[in-house]
């Protein structure tokens, strides 16, 4: 069957991507809601659309596109509320199912860790058999596991469902961002759509808190997974509805090696990490667990050297923005991770104060994360990336040194200080990050470059939340008696010094040389981006 472009925007197909529309998905809206949600999903899942025409780019009205942006950032919405409100949530999932120090680690890790495990397949993928398509498999599978999550038995059988969570999560950012990528083709206006998507973080993270501290002390635990499953719901409908189909022209094939040696060492090193001070580092199992993952590390930049179509493309690396804004958001969302997971245990388990107290304790921060990364876009967009990161820097590193000395009887005032400049670096960090990671890159290959930003943030976070429970859980064997208070301190120093990495790197990657690498990465990977490009 060949379908039929109605409009002049309809007949408009990228050379490298595709993007379909068909009479059944942009016809007038049905009568029963229900119904067109069954007919289109049925449509969705079984047609393979044929392209009909071809040229440069996608005509999209600029409603259209703003309401592309705002559909795929639902995405980020979920996934920003489910780790801000699991945060909330677990001092009473401990107390629940009177779980350690570790089995609390791992209901943070096991989502983030499989999340940063399979954020590049996925981009991959969605390249390959569709953006859409991905995108609305990854909201029906995270919403599933939400809601599995919620009914869990046990703290074992809520890791497990916290892994299914995470499969639907990995099709979603990347892909969303992917999608916006190749909505927004303009440079500039792409920078100010990325620090709209950025100040989603903000407004997730100043929901999870409240939201998910009202449904604990309300209902419980099990609560805050409910949240997830209307959201993205509606996002599917959406998505369905007003998402046009895309994906690169040239298909790619799925480098299972490469996935499978990035899952050995994000679990390797993982496990190595959060286990040692249970059972010492010097232990048979955790010595193999780290060893493996640094094979798993070698092996994969091995091959992924040698093999015709790579998981990663290492030649991205060749630019060192790219490089540097992967490493950044690493030690960004590092700072970030371990941020949420000491101040949670630290306001509930040393203060004293309930869920929804707690979570507005941390509004201040959660409000400058939301209202910064729009300027943080613009000033990406016009000045480049200079100025957000040496602010984030600079902000987050004096935000860590005003925790490092916090007691039992540090005053709120104190804390109130330091949650809104940690909230002014973090609100200047995205941006730039996520704009280095597309710019210049392949369209073609959009979904694996936006993933590759997102499997940094998502390790970031996994090695955060584990490095800072393994240097408290080790203070506190060491110092028999120590407070939490006091043993967190090895924490914060550690989260200063990824602030001292964002700060450094920020500076490093915004030289002329620096810049010119990233040219003559873009003149390798896609010459076109050069034409009327100015750096």
């Amino acid at each position: 069957m060949v379908e039929v472009a109605t409009t002049p925007s309809d007949a408009a197909i990228d050379g490298r991507h595709r993007t379909y529309f068909t009479p059944e998905r942009h016809g007038r809206v049905p009568r029963v809601l229900m119904r067109t949600i069954s007919y289109e999903i049925v449509i969705f899942m079984a047609k393979a659309p044929v392209v009909t025409a071809a040229a440069d780019t996608p005509v999209l009205t600029r409603r259209r596109r703003i309401g592309i942006l705002l559909i795929c950032s639902m995405s980020l919405l979920i996934v920003g509320l489910d780790v801000t409100i699991v945060n909330v949530a677990l001092p009473q999932i401990g107390r629940s199912f009177h779980a350690p120090l570790s089995g609390l680690q791992w209901t943070v890790d096991a989502y983030t860790l499989v999340l940063a495990s399979l954020l590049m397949l996925s981009g991959a993928t969605a390249d390959r058999l569709g953006r859409r398509r991905t995108f609305i498999l990854g909201l029906l599978t995270f919403s599933a596991g939400s809601l599995l999550c919620s009914v869990a038995p046990n703290l074992t059988t809520l890791i497990v469902f916290r892994m299914l969570q995470a499969v639907g999560g990995s099709m979603l950012n990347p892909v969303a961002m992917s999608i916006i990528t190749n909505t927004f083709t303009n440079p500039r206006e792409r920078a100010q759509a990325i620090g709209v998507w950025g100040a989603v973080v903000g407004v997730s993270m100043a929901l999870g808190p409240v939201v998910g501290g009202l449904l604990v002390s309300a209902v419980g635990w099990q609560s805050v997974f409910w949240i997830n499953v209307p959201i993205g719901l509606a996002a599917v409908v959406l998505a369905l509805r007003y998402i046009p189909e895309s994906k690169a022209m040239v298909a790619r094939k799925v480098d299972l090696p490469g996935q499978a040696l990035v899952v050995v060492f994000l679990a390797s090193l993982t496990y190595g990490i959060i286990e040692a001070p249970n059972r010492g580092w010097g232990s048979p199992l955790i010595l193999g667990s780290l060893s493996g993952a640094v094979l798993a590390l070698t092996a994969f930049l091995t091959w992924e050297r040698r093999v015709a179509e790579p998981l990663v493309d290492l030649r991205f690396f060749r630019s060192v923005p790219f490089s540097s804004a992967t490493i950044i958001a690493v030690a960004s969302f590092g700072a970030l991770g371990g941020f949420l997971f000491l101040n949670t245990l630290y306001l509930q388990d040393v203060k004293g104060l309930s869920a929804l107290h707690a979570g507005i304790d941390t509004l201040p921060m959660a409000a400058m994360i939301m209202a910064l990364p729009p300027l943080s876009g613009r000033i990406v967009g016009r000045r480049g990336s200079r100025i957000p990161l040496t602010v984030a820097g600079l902000a987050m590193a004096a935000s860590c040194l005003m925790l490092v000395g916090l007691t039992t009887t540090t005053s709120f005032t104190s804390l109130f200080a330091a949650y809104v400049v940690f909230g002014i670096g973090f609100g200047f960090v995205n941006a730039p990050i996520t704009n280095a990671a597309v710019s210049g890159m392949p369209r073609a290959q959009a979904g694996v470059a936006s993933a590759i930003a997102s499997t940094s943030r998502q390790v970031g976070s996994t090695l955060g939340v584990a490095v800072v429970g393994a240097l408290v859980s080790a203070s506190v064997a060491k110092g028999g008696h120590l407070s939490f208070a006091t043993a967190s301190r090895a924490g914060w120093w550690t989260l200063f010094g990824c602030a001292l990495v964002i700060l450094a790197l920020g500076l490093f990657a915004t030289t002329p040389w620096a810049k010119n690498t990233a040219q003559r990465t873009a003149l390798v990977l896609n010459p076109e981006f050069l034409e009327g490009h100015t750096p």
